[in-house]
């Protein structure tokens, strides 16, 4: 049997392209101003998420713009995001595919509704560890209170969500607290290190429990069940076409394990990824 050479076929098939979205599509302009993006000119940012009062927030420069319109045309572009149910609705793009939100926790079809096989396995992992999580949640406010240096900076959200998606065929759950998100007011990195390091002497078996993810302003203490990496396994296993190629791109040491699972994988030229590159 003779192996045929390459030729080229006109009938495209597109591959899936599964994309972290904070620090990788977009960005703060604060952030834009310390990387010194290329095509970042007032005049050719295009906006790409607001705050809770609508305003702008996040912006794509032209290169960005232009990369992101490609991936919409020529790949089935599917989210992978920190960012849960309501944080995904104040990004101001066209996705039309899969989303796995929520660092994992929550799939949506291409029709917004929740995954229900997946959404029931989520809720049975989280459902045992609400008590711990109450309990995180208690002795983090009681640590930001008694410190010494700046009392109170320290802003504890907890993400959660009911797993219901509104429909008839959707499981209707009480809400569960699914991870809890950490943020310093005056924005000192090194705080937010310093309390990571912190976490598992405040807590019997934290360790057992949970994991925890420092990305610049951003701290958040995660049960072991949620993870980008085994929604994205789930989906791959379970509901995307393994004989199309997967590619896929994220800025932090958090995307590194679902981007592993694909068939090419890569990050932005700046953010905690190539820094650690980098330092190597």
């Amino acid at each position: 049997m003779t192996t045929p050479f390459f030729e080229s076929n006109p009938n495209i098939t597109k591959p899936y392209a599964l994309m972290d979205l904070d620090d990788t599509l977009f960005q703060t302009q604060r952030k834009i101003d310390a990387w010194k993006l290329p095509t970042a000119e007032s005049e050719n940012l295009v906006c790409a998420t607001v705050n809770k009062k609508g305003e702008p927030l996040s912006f794509m420069s032209q290169r960005q713009a232009t990369f992101f319109n490609w991936l919409l045309a020529s790949t089935d572009l599917i989210v992978v995001t920190a960012r849960d149910r309501s944080e995904i609705k104040r990004v101001k793009l066209p996705f039309a595919s899969w989303q796995v939100l929520t660092h994992g926790a929550v799939i949506l079809t291409s029709n917004g509704q929740m995954l229900n096989d997946w959404q029931q396995h989520m809720y049975d992992a989280l459902a045992p560890i609400q008590g711990k999580l109450a309990e995180l949640t208690e002795l983090i406010g009681k640590h930001s209170k008694n410190a010494s240096d700046a009392p109170n900076d320290l802003v504890l959200t907890p993400h959660v969500d009911s797993f219901n998606d509104g429909s008839d065929s959707g499981a209707n759950h009480d809400p569960l607290t699914i991870y809890l998100a950490i943020k310093h007011a005056q924005k000192n990195h090194q705080i937010l290190a310093d309390l990571a390091q912190k976490l598992p002497t405040l807590i019997p078996d934290f360790d057992e429990h949970f994991y925890v993810h420092v990305n610049a302003n951003n701290l958040a203490i995660l049960p072991h069940a949620v993870h980008k990496r085994h929604a994205v396994q789930f989906l791959l296993t379970n509901h995307l076409d393994n004989q199309c190629p997967s590619f896929g791109f994220g800025d932090s040491l958090a995307d590194l394990p679902f981007l592993q699972l694909l068939d090419w994988y890569g990050m932005p030229s700046r953010g905690q990824l190539h820094e650690q590159r980098h330092a190597e």
